[in-house]
């Protein structure tokens, strides 16, 4: 049987819990008042916890143990960008500190995921919350757009009005942290899936039974990432559905077939027939007419350039030349990249559009590796849960963490979810589920479990 929860537990639970859930509110915490809140309550909720484990038998806990080498890799990063400060080489010193006190709560906060939901019943209430999130966002943004009220949490919209944003600002974030709620959906459903022998009069279960809220859920955050008309968003979610979704059905030969109707269903039911109806053909027709280049027929311009994410790129490469090695600081490339744009460029941008390439500008190689090798881990973990035959819950909560670590991978090659708090935190409890699809506890039962319940072990 489990132990005894403590009260000073429920209140870490809970209260970690609404911070995951407010995150997203205050336009993706991406504000500086925001952002402080989110240092301060993770720190906050961080040493209460280690307080509260200061008593505990060290070794205790085989999740933080399983953790170690990522949480390690998130405080040497960290470390690099107070060297940065420490030795003159930021650009930006006042963007560096901001970014090392968010650095620091992700490495909380992933020590505090891990920490606290390391049991299956924890574990199912984190993906639950999540996709609850997700739910909230996905239902406010279409509300908004659907109704013609186009509001904010905090105020009326002045961009991307047409498009699904929820709370976040920029259409784009909130399709990024709707990958990653998706994800959590639907490995919650493959995670819930029974023992019994495929029938064909199984399959409406698909569609009701015990499973309907979560089924529902999927469909109302579907919609809103077809309603943000993000081109990226989508094609990252459904680029990374399909990779995850292959692999799961292929190593899964016992129970093919209502895999892949399981999966089937979330392609055919919501975007071929609902999404339909809620803006899947602007969508369309913004990746059409996708220009990189000015348009021109016999000497005149015919369709001027839409999309100048690819010449930020071009012109940012010089700032990757100044320190390869030791970067310019992080958060440093708005300040610095304003010596660089031609005057092709009529915006002004403070990040790269490309995570990948910012990182590397501001960290420099000795501040990406640790990055770059926590990502490989993390995922390590989640196609480790995943290959996991003996196990559906584990598997599908592989599956959920494999998909939504993907998905944001692929999203950032244009964008920059990484550069907003919400965003960057939720990767970061997906990484932590990654871990904890492996590593948590399942109580024991005192009665002998039957063949059903012990493949969901």
């Amino acid at each position: 049987m489990s132990p005894k929860r403590s009260p000073l537990d429920t209140f870490l639970i809970a209260a970690t819990l609404l911070l995951l859930l407010w995150l997203p509110m205050p336009l993706g915490s991406d504000r500086d008042w925001s952002a402080g809140l989110l240092v301060l309550c993770t720190a906050l909720l961080t040493g209460l916890f280690s307080a509260s484990k200061l008593r505990a038998p060290p070794g205790g806990n085989r999740a933080l143990r399983a953790a170690w080498p990522l949480l390690a890799l998130l405080v040497s990063a960290q470390l690099w960008v107070a060297l940065q400060l420490l030795l003159g080489l930021s650009q930006d010193r006042g963007a560096s500190l901001q970014y090392l006190l968010l650095g620091c709560a992700y490495a909380m906060l992933f020590g505090l995921i891990v920490g606290l939901f390391n049991s299956r019943r924890r574990l199912t209430l984190l993906l639950s919350v999540l996709v609850i999130s997700g739910t909230l966002q996905a239902f406010f943004g279409t509300l908004m757009t659907l109704s013609g009220v186009e509001w904010l949490l905090t105020g009326s919209k002045d961009s991307y009005l047409g498009d699904a944003t929820g709370t976040f600002v920029n259409r784009n974030h909130l399709a990024g942290y709707l990958e990653m709620t998706l994800a959590c959906g639907i490995g919650l459903l493959l995670a819930m899936r029974d023992g019994r022998p495929f029938r064909w009069r199984y399959v409406l279960e698909l569609l009701e039974g015990p499973k309907t809220r979560l089924r529902l859920a999927l469909v109302i955050m579907v919609i809103a990432l077809v309603m943000t008309h993000s081109r990226m968003g989508n094609a990252a979610f459904f680029a990374s559905l399909m990779m995850v979704g292959g692999l799961f059905t292929l190593i899964n030969r016992e129970h093919r077939l209502r895999n892949g109707l399981i999966l089937l269903s979330l392609v055919l039911i919501d975007v071929l027939v609902i999404s339909q109806y809620f803006g899947l053909d602007k969508l369309k027709e913004r990746l059409l007419d996708t220009r990189f280049e000015d348009r021109v027929v016999d000497g005149e311009l015919v369709a001027s350039a839409n999309e100048q994410r690819d010449d930020i790129f071009g012109y940012a490469l010089p700032l990757l030349h100044e320190s390869p090695l030791t970067g310019i600081g992080a958060g440093a490339f708005e300040s610095a990249f304003q010596r660089y744009p031609g005057a092709d460029i009529r915006l002004h941008f403070d990040h790269a559009h490309n995570d990948y390439l910012q990182f590397a500008i501001e960290f420099g190689l000795i501040g990406l590796l640790p990055l770059a090798l926590f990502v490989v881990m993390a995922l390590y973990h989640a196609f480790k849960a995943l290959w996991r035959r003996e196990s559906w819950y584990r598997s599908g909560v592989g599956f959920g963490a494999a998909m939504g670590l993907l998905a944001l991978l692929i999203h950032s090659a244009t964008d920059f979810n990484f550069q907003i708090p919400a965003n960057a935190a939720t990767f970061v409890v997906m990484a932590a589920i990654a871990v904890l699809a492996n590593q948590h506890h399942k109580p024991s039962r005192r009665r002998r479990p039957t063949t059903g319940e012990a493949a969901r072990g």
